[in-house]
C-alpha cells in the first residue's frame, strides 16, 4: 500500500472527469475503490469533497489515499471484457467515426454510464470496442439520459476532449431534440425559462422540479434552465411532434420543462404519469395503448466545429425503432421536418 500523497493537475490533465485522471496516473486502481473514497472524504480536490464525475482542472491539488501496489493481484475479479455481441452493438451505433471524434446513436435503454448495481453495460463501458485501432479507450464529453436516444459524442484522445468539452461549455453547439408530446404547446413556437431544482426525498431516482425564474436566485440548489422549442407537427389536439433545442445542460431538463407546460414527453413516467392514456381529465404521459410506452425523447441532431479540423460538422441520428413506429402510425416523416428548426449556434 502507499502512503497519503498529494497531486497537482498538470497543464495539460484539466478538463476531464476526477475518476479518468485517476486511472491514468494509477492503472491499479478501480472504479469501486475511487467511489467508496470518494464517497468516504478520502479523495479531495483543493481540500474539498468531490465525486468521481467531478472535472478536474489544471493546477487544483489532488490528495489521494493510501492505494493498493501496482503489482499486486487485485483485490476484486477483473473487469468483464466486452462480448462480441455487445462490441457488434455498440459498433453498429456508430454514425460518425474520424480520427478526432466518434459519435454514436445511442440506443434507448443503454445508460451512458455505469452507476450503482451497472457494471459494464453502459456506453463508458463498452467503449474499449470503439478503440479501432487507438490504444486509449475513446473519452465521453457528454451524457445523454438512459432512456433518451440520439446523437453522443466521444473524443478519441484526451485533447480533443478538453476541446468538446470546453465548446459544450461555451454553448458553442446546436442540439436538436424531437419528441413526442401529449397535447399541443401554444404557441407553437417559443422559450421556456423555468428554473430547475432537485426535488428532495423521490425513491425513484434523481428528479427536477420547475420554479419561476423570479425564484432562482431565492432557492439553494437552484438553476436557471432555457429550452427553445418549435412545434414540427401535430394530431388534432391530441399529441405533437415537438423539436426541442436547450440551450442549457441540466439534469432532465427537456423532461421537467415540457411536462411543466402541461405537455409531457410521451412514456415520461418520473415527470408525466405512467399511463397511456388520455381519460378526459388530464393528458397525464400518454395518448392510447396503440403507442409504445417507451420515452419519446431523441437526439436527433448537433451541429458543432470540429474540434481539429474546425469544419462546420453536422451530426443526425435516425429515430429508434419505437419512435419510427409511432411517426408511421400518425402518418408522420423524418422528411417532413424543416432542414433547421432553430437558428444555428
Amino acid at each position: 500500500m502507499s502512503t497519503v500523497q498529494t497531486r497537482i493537475v498538470g497543464e495539460e490533465e484539466g478538463e476531464q472527469r476526477l475518476d479518468r485522471w485517476l486511472k491514468r496516473q494509477f492503472p491499479q486502481i478501480t472504479q469501486g475503490l475511487i467511489e467508496k473514497a470518494c464517497r468516504k472524504g478520502e479523495i479531495r480536490v483543493d481540500g474539498g469533497r468531490v465525486k468521481a464525475s467531478s472535472r478536474v482542472a489544471p493546477g487544483q491539488n489532488v490528495r489521494i489515499p493510501p492505494l493498493p501496489d501496482a503489482t499486486a493481484p487485485p483485490a476484486t475479479a477483473p473487469r468483464l471484457s466486452v462480448t462480441d455481441d455487445d462490441a457488434a452493438m455498440i459498433q453498429a451505433a456508430v454514425i460518425w467515426k474520424d480520427q478526432h471524434i466518434i459519435a454514436l446513436n445511442k440506443p434507448p435503454g443503454l445508460p451512458s454510464q455505469g452507476g450503482s448495481g451497472q457494471r459494464g453495460r453502459h456506453v463508458d463501458g463498452l467503449t474499449e470496442a470503439l478503440m479501432f485501432g487507438y490504444k486509449e479507450r475513446p473519452v465521453l464529453v457528454h451524457r445523454l439520459d438512459k432512456d433518451t436516444s440520439g446523437v453522443m459524442v466521444l473524443a478519441r484522445t484526451p485533447r480533443v476532449a478538453r476541446r468538446l468539452a470546453e465548446a459544450f461549455r461555451q454553448r458553442a453547439a446546436r442540439k436538436v431534440y424531437w419528441a413526442l408530446v401529449a397535447g399541443v404547446p401554444v404557441p407553437a413556437k417559443g422559450t421556456i425559462r423555468f428554473g430547475l431544482v432537485k426535488a428532495g426525498g423521490a425513491r425513484g431516482g434523481e428528479k427536477m422540479r420547475c420554479l419561476h425564474p423570479d425564484e432562482v436566485d431565492h432557492t439553494d440548489g437552484a438553476k436557471r434552465a432555457t429550452t427553445d422549442y418549435v412545434v414540427i407537427e401535430r394530431l388534432g389536439g391530441r399529441a405533437a411532434w415537438v423539436a426541442l433545442s436547450p440551450v442549457t445542460g441540466r439534469t432532465h431538463q427537456l423532461r421537467a420543462h415540457m411536462a411543466e407546460l402541461g405537455h409531457p414527453i410521451i412514456g415520461d413516467g418520473k415527470y408525466g404519469g405512467s399511463g397511456q392514456d388520455n381519460p378526459g381529465d388530464g393528458w397525464g404521459a400518454g395518448i392510447g395503448g396503440a403507442v409504445s410506452r417507451k420515452l419519446h425523447l431523441h437526439a436527433r441532431s448537433l451541429v458543432l466545429t470540429h474540434p481539429v479540423t474546425e469544419a462546420r460538422l453536422s451530426l443526425t441520428a435516425p429515430l429508434p425503432a419505437h419512435m419510427a413506429q409511432s411517426w408511421t402510425f400518425f402518418g408522420w416523416s423524418e422528411a417532413d421536418a424543416p432542414d433547421t428548426q432553430f437558428e444555428g449556434p
